[in-house]
Parts: C-alpha cells; structure tokens; sequence
C-alpha cells in the first residue's frame, strides 16, 4: 500500500521558515506513499501526519510550503486533498539514511540457534528493525552484535527478518542467519504454511466457544495509524484470515487463542477491534478504555491497577512453527507469557472468582 524510505533528517532540519534549504541543487526521495484506490477526500497535510513518525502537523505544512511535497511530481499546497491511487513523494535537500546498522550489545532472549536461523524471544517494547525515528535499540540492533553477517535480499534496512511483530507484542520471530535460509523461510510465510498461534486478552464475552474472522486489511482513512476491515473480497485491503479459541472466560474480557492464516499488519487487532472485541489496554485501538463492566468505583480502581500492570495491548506470539530450511526437519517453539501480561490475567482470574461469590451470597 505505502513504499517508506527512512531518512536521518527532520523535517525541522531541512525545512526553515518554508524555505528549502540553499546551495543544495540534489533532492532525495525519503518518503513514498500509494493512496489506497478507497482513500476518501484528506487533506494531505493530515494524510502524511498519520505516516510520518514524529512529523507534527507545523512541520508537515513546512515542509508542503517549500515545495518538498509532490504528488505526480508536482508540488502541491497544504490544502490539497489525497484522492484514490495517488503517488506522493517527499523530497529533500538532504541524502537518505539507507544500510546503517549499528551492532548494540543488547541481551536477547534466544530460544533456539544454529548455523542457518536464531528464534527469539522479543519483549514488549523493542522494535524490531530501524526506522524513522529508531536507529538503535532495535532487535536488529542486537542481533547485529550477536553476529556479524546479515543475509539481506535486497532489503538492508531489515536484514534476516522474514516477519516481524509489533512494539508492544511480545514473543517469538525467526531470523535467518543465511541468504538461503532467509529465502526458503520467507516462502514459507507466502505460503501460509507457518504455524503461529498468539494468545490475546480481549474485550467482552463470546457467544461461542470458537469461530474465523475474514476481511480485507488496509489502513483506516480516518486514522493512518490503525488498520480497519473493509468487505471480504473487495478492492481495497488485503485478504487476512483469523481463527480464535477462548480459553478462559473472565465475564468483562476473554483470554483466547489466535490462529493466523495470513499475516497482515496488526491483524489480529484489526480483526478483534473491528468485531467489537479490542484487545485489552491497546491504546491505539481504543481498548485502553473501560468497554465492558460495572460503573463503581472500585471496579474503575481495578481496572486502572490492571492497565498499569499491563501498559501495552493483550498480546503475545506464543507459538511459532516452520520447517527447517536445511534439514527439512519441522521445528516448533513455545514461550510463555511475560510477567506484565501473566499477571493482569491471574488479577481478572481472581475478580472473576469474587464476583461470582459476591453474587451467590
């Protein structure tokens, strides 16, 4: 949907009181965008705040007005509206940050090695790869100091990684440690014939005690910074396929298991949202408000001490399965819950349990 290149500079950099910088003859592309063919009428300022890391809206219009924002490459104004399919383009005075890995002694928790793959643990709170706004402190980061050879396909920005999962979701990824590893295992994700299964605290209770999620994944028009479902089959989005499992039922919110069929960015919070079941304190899809229960003080009390206990969505990659690239051998990881996680469900386990006493008094 979206091509982005990162770039070193800020816009507060190359971009001063709407004048493109002088002496600089060059301009180079750091960002590029496809608009969705169901992209609605926006005003473009606001479109590239919802893409850009860290842009205000000041900083966006900055850089509208020193003509570094093209669509068909040609500048446009900051009330210009960003119409289905359109190509725009942010150009600067300054070069792009491209290849720049730099090796982080930082711990990692390293479920299985060997000459072809690493399978890894990652917490809640480490991005997986550099970008805008995240040179260091990245999965890459680390795994470029653990060891020194990437296999990189092109892509140098995001050596070894063949998936990748959110910030704030923790647990297992598979990174290829050879160009052959990285190929056989990429393949397998466009085939759908890896195994992975997620374990999610969601909002609200389930009819049933299982059921699939189907619907196209593209993002939200009105938010750039979520994902939404549009009609299965339709133009728009990516076809995404989720099957869930409850596990434990807590009245107010569910533990289930989630079964990817396709792996599409925040699908599983996509998916669940769009259902009326957001996962449980993601803020950025509106679970880190209270959706289901009482109105009492005390039941606020706990929520909040359950929020802060988890400050991140309900999320958790828990099983990843593959092939192994060189032996053929089927290889599968299990990784329990982090404490932030484990805890909040133990603490809805023990008020599910009062509140079922309180009510057979």
């Amino acid at each position: 949907m979206a091509e982005i290149k990162d770039t070193e500079a800020d816009f507060d950099d190359v971009v001063q009181d709407g004048a493109q910088s002088e002496g600089e003859d060059e301009l180079y592309e750091h960002y590029r965008f496809v608009a969705d063919k169901g992209q609605e009428p926006l005003r473009i300022d606001r479109y590239l705040v919802g893409f850009i890391q860290n842009a205000t809206r000041n900083k966006v219009q900055n850089a509208i007005r020193s003509g570094s924002v093209l669509v068909g490459d040609v500048p446009v104004k900051p009330n210009y509206k960003v119409k289905p399919n359109d190509v725009i383009r942010v150009v600067l005075p300054t070069p792009v940050r491209e290849g720049l890995i730099i090796p982080q002694d930082i711990p990692l928790d390293i479920v299985y090695e060997d000459a072809d793959l690493i399978v890894v643990n990652k917490p809640a709170g480490m991005v997986v790869h550099p970008g805008h706004g995240n040179y260091s402190g990245t999965l890459v980061n680390a795994l470029a100091y653990h060891f020194e050879h990437f296999p990189t396909a092109g892509a140098m920005e995001r050596p070894g990684l063949v998936h990748r999962i959110d910030k704030d979701t923790s647990g297992l990824l598979v990174v290829a440690k050879t160009e052959y590893a990285m190929t056989h295992l990429a393949r397998q994700f466009f085939d759908h014939s890896i195994k992975r299964r997620y374990k999610a605290l969601v909002w609200g209770d389930f009819e049933e005690n299982e059921g699939t999620y189907r619907g196209n994944i593209a993002r939200n028009p009105a938010d750039r910074m979520q994902m939404t479902v549009f009609p299965d089959g339709g133009e728009v989005g990516k076809p995404a396929v989720t099957h869930y499992r409850v596990v434990q039922r807590f009245g107010y919110v569910t533990l289930v298991e989630c079964k990817l069929e396709t792996g599409r960015t925040h699908q599983i919070r996509a998916h669940f949202t769009f259902n009326k079941h957001p996962l449980f304190s993601d803020e950025r899809y509106g679970g880190h408000q209270i959706l289901k229960g009482t109105t009492s003080g005390s039941y606020k009390l706990f929520i909040k001490n359950a929020m802060d206990t988890l400050p991140r969505q309900a999320l958790h990659a828990e099983i990843l399965g593959f092939v192994h690239p060189t032996t053929g051998e089927k290889m599968e990881f299990s990784t329990p819950m982090p404490y932030d996680m484990s805890t909040a469900i133990s603490m809805w386990e023990q008020y599910a349990q009062e509140s079922m006493k309180s009510r057979m008094r």
